[in-house]
């Protein structure tokens, strides 16, 4: 038994060194060529799988295990998408989502049964509606990388992509439906399935609201950091497990259990506890993907094979294009965000398989379509440096949104070009800092761009975009963005990932201030702080007070106002301490000494 035992350890030691070796190996030479790191984690799984050198035996099982990285992802997605924000993109989740499959599905429904005759309807019909389906797992991580969740086609696709998710209910309801296998016994069929899925998603939503909400606020007065991790992960999997259960994507499940904390003050302690285990998991699951790719089917009809993957993408492109004008995308954005959904999907996979189990499709043809689905997954980095390109062009009345990793590294890195951090940058230029300006609002950057400066586009409170910006290497961060919600908390993961960085904050007003002074190694601003000090001490002066005075009263102001704040903050009640004001419950005689 010991010894049974001590060789699963060593096979499974040999095979993470297997797999994280040809991970890193070829993530890095396709970075160095520009490719990005999911073609060289599809061509490092294709070179150890069961085609390739064979060094790893049981591909299915890394598969299995490594799309707890998909529900992973779409559990962060839910942590930034608060139930409000989702109401605002609800016409394009449920009307430009809907459309975009059935469209797409019945498009390759149609090359399907003109290029594979001998297939019945039936055959055409469930290979063709998975294809419509686009990769969570792809798309998703490219438009938070690059700052693009906010744009109009960012917020699209990620709608298009939501609904796809929900789609995989009516899609394995339509596979049920043209079965031809005998039912399983109690298997959750037809519009039953659907009445569980909204039940499970009720369901999960008043669990958050009533038992994981106070759960969270317990783990954090513990503040122990492990449990964070643990409960993060506890409610993932239980949330992705109650829609497994029932036969619905688990990754749905997820990305219900992130919005149900979306609005937690502790998601962004979640985000940064899980977001690296999401990464590696990803990583894994194109890893299997392309360990998975029968490469026999392709060298058997390979021109055959590869005419079906370019005729997916290019009726992708094509419908999802005309839908993106018809939504009022204008040319560029509505090709960016087709190229971006125009390979098949992650899901597919699972959908290929029922439709084998429901005896639709034969073996070899859920093999052949697998491979083509790779192979789309395959061509999207090379569209997506296209696209870069057609994003980076300008032409008369578009705004030129680049990345800060395009910027030189500087000193100073402020996040907000706006009425506030305008006024920053110039001092810190005419200190003789370099600087490097970031702002998510394309208005700001082309109005900014007008006056000289050159402001880069994307997200600032990001961690891996202020990476992109050097943060590293800045010795100050000035986050000058008009954020009421922002918190020491929030800005936690930059402080972890930047130690040696000097923060400083914009703060709306004092109760904000107070939420910020939780972390002292914040350097904090209230916004209009010091124009009131200033426009008081010019009516004093107008009013004929002695300068020595009014210097004596801003002074004593400012201590008072320490005073207070200290008092608000020590208590946690903001009418504390009101005895050090002016006025109101404290004295207006300016002689008396204030303890």
């Amino acid at each position: 038994m010991e010894e049974t035992s001590h060789h699963l350890v060593a096979d499974v030691m040999l095979g993470g060194v297997v797999l994280l070796g040809a991970a890193l190996l070829a993530v890095l030479i396709f970075r160095r060529l520009g490719l990005g790191a999911v073609l060289g984690y599809l061509v490092a799984g294709i070179a150890i799988g069961p085609d390739g050198l064979a060094l790893i035996d049981a591909p299915e099982t890394i598969l299995a295990y490594s799309e707890i990285g998909i529900i992973l992802l779409l559990f962060l997605v839910g942590l930034e998408l608060s139930p409000s924000r989702l109401w605002l993109l609800r016409r394009d989740i449920l009307l430009f989502g809907p459309l975009q499959v059935i469209l797409c599905g019945l498009g390759m429904f149609a090359v399907i049964h003109f290029a594979m005759p001998s297939f019945s309807w039936q055959a055409a019909l469930v290979l063709g509606l998975p294809l419509a389906l686009s990769s969570t797992a792809q798309v998703l991580p490219l438009l938070q990388s690059r700052g693009r969740m906010k744009t109009d086609y960012g917020e699209k696709s990620f709608s298009i992509l939501l609904f796809q998710d929900i789609s995989i209910v009516p899609l394995l309801t339509i596979v049920a439906a043209l079965s031809r296998a005998p039912a399983e016994e109690g298997a959750i069929e037809g519009w039953s399935l659907v009445f569980y899925a909204v039940l499970a998603i009720t369901g999960l939503v008043l669990a958050g609201r009533y038992l994981l909400s106070p759960l969270l606020r317990l783990v954090g007065k513990i503040s122990e950091r492990e449990l964070f991790i643990v409960t993060g992960l506890f409610t993932v999997c239980v949330s992705a497990a109650v829609m497994q259960a029932i036969g619905v994507s688990p990754a749905l499940g997820a990305f219900v259990a992130g919005v149900m904390l979306a609005e937690s003050p502790y998601r962004h302690e979640l985000e940064a506890d899980i977001d690296p285990f999401r990464s590696i998991l990803l990583g894994l699951f194109f890893l299997a993907v392309g360990m998975l790719l029968d490469v026999d089917v392709i060298l058997s009809q390979p021109f055959f094979v590869a005419g079906l993957a370019l005729a997916l993408v290019a009726v992708k492109i094509a419908i999802i294009f005309a839908l993106g004008r018809f939504f009022g995308l204008d040319n560029k954005p509505s090709f960016i965000m087709a190229m971006l959904l125009s390979q098949g999907g992650e899901f597919a996979f699972v959908l290929f398989a029922a439709a084998q189990s429901a005896l639709l499709i034969e073996p070899e043809a859920a093999s052949l379509f697998g491979a083509v689905v790779t192979l789309s997954m395959a061509t999207t980095p090379f569209l997506m440096i296209f696209a870069g390109k057609l994003a980076a062009r300008k032409v008369k009345g578009d705004v030129q949104l680049d990345d800060p990793e395009l910027a030189s590294r500087a000193n100073v890195i402020i996040v907000g070009h706006g009425r506030f951090g305008q006024q920053v940058s110039q001092i810190m230029h005419a200190a003789g800092r370099s600087v490097t300006l970031i702002d998510i609002n394309p208005q700001t950057i082309d109005r900014s761009g007008d006056f000289g400066f050159k402001v880069f586009y994307g997200d600032g409170t990001r961690v891996d975009l202020l990476q992109r910006a050097g943060g590293e290497e800045a010795q100050a961060i000035f986050f000058c963005i008009d954020d009421r919600y922002m918190t020491a908390e929030s800005l936690m993961p930059v402080r972890e990932t930047f130690p040696r960085t000097k923060l400083f904050v914009r703060a709306y007003d004092r109760q904000q201030t107070l939420l910020l002074m939780q972390d002292n190694g914040i350097s904090i601003m209230r916004e209009v702080f010091e124009s009131s000090i200033r426009m008081s001490a010019d009516a004093l002066k107008y009013f004929g007070t002695d300068r020595a005075k009014i210097h004596d009263i801003i002074l004593e102001f400012r201590r008072r106002d320490r005073s207070r704040m200290k008092a608000q903050f020590t208590s946690g009640d903001m009418h504390a301490g009101r005895r050090h004001s002016f006025g109101g419950d404290g004295s207006d005689d300016f002689s008396i000494a204030d303890d």
